[in-house]
């Protein structure tokens, strides 16, 4: 899914990074734009799912033959292998419940033109076309509503295989759409009524666009496409890849080192060096790893997506089902650290990652190592209630140093955590004070 000019890999799948900062122009300080988009701020952690007919050989979905390392006539061949024999979407979705996940993202169509469920539209789809000669997308959908999580509709718009579509390969475009726009009509047309199928059959909570930088806003008919889907629901969500009609930014892979302009945002991120199953790749991070990543989310306000690459045949591989269910156990024991919590402190307070609780009343300091003598918080001017280990209970005493009777400043709060009460990945300290947090003004 990633922003590639010719055989060159700019930016990692999905969109590419500097794409996400597009301007978001649906979001305006409102009320109603701050309600509907309560539950995305609040959920922290969701799971990527891409899953398609380039897992049956372990390549790159869709940019092999995009940028020749296939032909298309071989990358269409594996749907002739894509059986889903052992899918089972409900274990799908009880696993990425234990994860610690608030809701899911699956990819319905990529730029393959490859469509999970049984759509009238085009002709390349799972039930017709595939090995499982059956729609996948359904059960999954109705698997992840039981388990109460949210609904993600990935949405690819650009389809190199229609021959409606402008752009083929990245050394074949089929035409202009200064010479031929009635052919581009019958694409936008064909697009659009496809996610009329995805909006009337199973209502999204969110849409997750791609592949929008090939054309701008109004060859798209964006601000059209917006109007389309909120018609079904006003309150779903759409991310910043529709050429800036979107509700929040979409950075991926590479934690960003400043918090995102837009007021929420989600980090996607691959467990691996692929977004779909390759057979080949083994290069996985660490669960410590990948907690680490996520907090570093937490600490500045936004969301992790998760990403898992299921095979051909429905399985989700063993390294993958392992990180989710050890990401899982660290969010169920640090849960009140994480969901609905606020963008932590300023490191400038705290040389680490922290969170704020809602009311502002409770700062959660994570500790990515062992430390090695008192954990040091500057500048906070509140007294402490008390100070635990979350997920453990055990209270810590703590001392003040520099703050003499005859100063303002409100000194440097120590506290110590014994190792028997560390987590094994990243531990949590949960700071309770006397009132919203109060932080001594950061001067030059």
């Amino acid at each position: 899914m990633s922003f590639k000019r010719g055989k060159d890999l700019i930016g990692l799948c999905v969109g590419c990074i500097f794409l996400s900062s597009s301007v978001v122009r649906s979001q305006e300080v409102n009320p109603e734009f701050d309600s509907k988009m309560e539950w995305f701020g609040d959920a922290k952690l969701g799971i990527f799912i891409h899953w398609g007919i380039y897992a049956v050989n372990g390549i790159d979905e869709s940019w092999s033959f995009y940028n020749g390392y296939i032909s298309h006539e071989d990358y269409l061949k594996q749907a002739a292998g894509f059986g889903a024999e052992n899918y089972k979407p409900k274990e799908w979705a009880k696993l990425i419940k234990e994860s610690g996940a608030n809701y899911a993202v699956i990819t319905t169509r990529h730029h393959d033109g490859f469509s999970l469920w049984n759509t009238k539209q085009g002709n390349f789809n799972a039930v017709q076309h595939s090995k499982a000669k059956r729609d996948v997308l359904t059960p999954f959908v109705k698997a992840i509503r039981k388990e109460k999580l949210k609904v993600g509709l990935y949405y690819s718009l650009s389809d190199w295989s229609s021959d409606d579509y402008t752009d083929f390969t990245a050394e074949e475009k089929r035409y202009k759409i200064s010479d031929e726009p009635n052919r581009w009509n019958r694409f936008v047309n064909y697009y659009q009524e496809q996610l009329k199928e995805l909006g009337a059959q199973y209502n999204p909570d969110l849409w997750w666009f791609d592949g929008d930088w090939e054309h701008t806003a109004e060859e798209w008919r964006a601000k059209e496409t917006r109007d389309l889907l909120l018609g079904f629901n006003q309150n779903t969500i759409l991310n910043s890849r529709l050429q800036g009609y979107g509700d929040y930014a979409t950075p991926e892979q590479g934690v960003p080192m400043v918090k995102p302009d837009s007021p929420f945002w989600e980090l996607c991120l691959t467990m691996n060096d692929s977004w779909g199953f390759q057979h080949n790749d083994k290069n996985y991070k660490t669960a410590n790893q990948l907690i680490r990543m996520f907090v570093d989310c937490l600490r500045m306000g936004g969301n992790l997506l998760l990403d898992i690459g299921p095979k051909a045949d429905g399985t989700i591989p063993e390294e993958q089902v392992n990180i989710l269910k050890a990401m899982g156990r660290w969010t169920s024991k640090h849960k009140e650290a994480i969901y609905g919590s606020n963008a932590g402190i300023p490191l400038d307070y705290y040389y680490g990652p922290t969170t704020l609780s809602k009311d502002k009343k409770t700062l959660y300091v994570f500790l990515e190592h062992k430390p090695n003598g008192p954990i040091a918080i500057k500048g906070l001017k509140n007294k402490i209630n008390r100070i635990r280990v979350v997920g453990n209970g055990t209270k810590l005493a703590h001392q003040v140093h520099n703050k003499p009777y005859w100063s303002q400043k409100p000194g440097i709060l120590y506290f110590e955590v014994p190792e028997s009460a560390l987590d094994e990945e990243v531990t949590v300290v949960a700071l309770q004070l006397d009132g919203e947090i109060e932080l001594e003004e950061l001067k030059k």
